[in-house]
């Protein structure tokens, strides 16, 4: 078994995390100034049903990391399938991710993006140092969902659920 001991490591250490399927998320906040936020996510987890909680985590270098440090509330989207732009979207920096997007204010005015396959709208509760990243564990305190298949990342390529 391989483990990573030193910078050229890293590559080898995230292709073999990138075995592991995951959803994609963008999650969203309000900055204080009123500004919509968001990036996309793929770090996002259910972590219990009761209490209601889930986590995920932001690397500590970005620039709204505060602003989600900070925030009461913000709001998980579940991209679906045919959300791979959306994904890109708020992958990218130096844009205007909100830019002719249709959403919905949630809790603490956290954007809902239209046509999700799930929205969790979270009570910023509690935070933890994770080596280069902050872990966000948090209360679910409102839910909705879509009947959409999730959009799907895994091998370093978006993919779709098979029928």
């Amino acid at each position: 078994m391989s483990q990573s001991n030193n910078a050229q490591d890293d590559r080898a250490l995230r292709d073999s995390l990138g075995m592991f399927a995951t959803g994609i998320t963008v999650v969203t906040a309000r900055a204080p100034d009123g500004t919509p936020i968001g990036l996309t996510v793929n770090s996002f987890n259910s972590v219990s049903l009761d209490p209601a909680l889930i986590v995920w985590s932001l690397a500590r270098h970005l620039p709204s990391v505060d602003v989600f440090i900070d925030c009461e509330y913000y709001a998980i989207n579940v991209l679906a399938h045919d959300q791979q732009d959306l994904s890109q979207r708020f992958a990218t920096r130096d844009i205007d991710k909100f830019a002719g997007l249709n959403c919905r204010d949630g809790l603490g005015g956290a954007p809902l993006l239209d046509g999700c396959s799930a929205w969790f709208e979270c009570r910023n509760t509690t935070r933890h140092e994770g080596g280069d990243h902050v872990l966000f564990l948090s209360e679910v305190v409102r839910h909705d969902r879509n009947p959409h298949d999730p959009l799907v990342y895994f091998g370093g390529k978006y993919r779709r659920l098979a029928p």
